[in-house]
């Protein structure tokens, strides 16, 4: 077990759900990430996911777009970044999971990325443009270096595609809650309860459910349908309006305090 599946069995025997927050790496800065995830883990975030900045993120939408031109503006480089997390296992021993385009891993080179992530403490990798159909050599690097590859599913995945990811999946599978690029929304899909029940039809792995999660009331809604939520563009916004003012830290770990008893309580 690496860190991730260890916090979700934790997590089964306390009957929890958990929560995952998403921030952008390098917003406002580096030293900013550090102190984040450290107050993240004091509030009772679960896994942190760190949004490796990347020039091209067709993934997302305008608030995380805005907040990886943020990070490469602040110097956020993959080492740089890989350095953070280093820096934040130093103090904490919260499940780190890096969301990341698989041009970051080519250039580097794909073995060479994965190795040097696990040595800096990561757990887990999604990698948002890599079909687990051409996945062979980076699932079997990841399996070597005890990381956790992270999988996406979608409203539209076909059942013997769900299938077919769920024999891949480690750690926790996501599940994209609607179509389209991360965003905030004021209302969760109505279909959250009918596809986590046909996820769980062919996988036992945890289902976290993100995209669109914006608030205390929607975060409790979604969690009665999953082991876990996933909040991004909500938190990445509360710091995008604070910017490198003092309560950045304080003001941002209160917001994602609301989320933690939300679904916890």
């Amino acid at each position: 077990m690496n860190r991730i599946e260890e916090r979700f069995a934790r997590l089964r025997e306390r009957q929890q759900k958990g929560l995952i927050i998403y921030i952008g790496a390098g917003d406002p800065d580096l030293e900013a990430t550090r102190q984040l995830a450290l107050a993240f883990d004091r509030v009772g975030v679960d896994v942190l996911e760190l949004g490796v900045p990347f020039s091209d993120p067709l993934a997302d939408g305008l608030v995380n777009q805005l907040a990886a031109q943020r990070g490469l503006d602040a110097g956020a480089t993959p080492p740089r970044v890989l350095e953070t997390v280093a820096a934040i296992r130093r103090e904490s021993h919260i499940p780190i999971v890096l969301y990341v385009y698989f041009n970051l891993l080519h250039r580097r080179g794909v073995r060479e990325f994965i190795a040097e992530a696990a040595r800096a403490g990561v757990d887990g990798l999604l990698v948002l443009d890599l079909p687990p159909e051409e996945a062979g050599p980076y699932e079997a690097l990841m399996s070597e270096a005890g990381l956790c590859p992270i999988w996406l599913i979608a409203p539209t995945t076909p059942e013997e595609r769900i299938e077919q990811i769920a024999r891949h999946a480690r750690g926790f599978i996501y599940y994209v809650s609607r179509e389209g690029v991360t965003g905030m929304q004021s209302w969760v899909s109505d279909t959250i309860a009918a596809m986590t029940a046909k996820i769980r039809a062919h996988s036992s792995v945890p289902i976290a459910v993100g995209f669109g999660i914006s608030n205390a009331d929607q975060a409790r809604a979604v969690a009665q349908h999953a082991e876990a939520i996933v909040v991004g563009s909500a938190v990445v916004n509360q710091i995008a309006e604070r910017g490198r003012s003092r309560d950045l830290v304080p003001a941002v770990a209160a917001f994602v305090e609301t989320l933690a008893r939300a679904i916890k309580s």
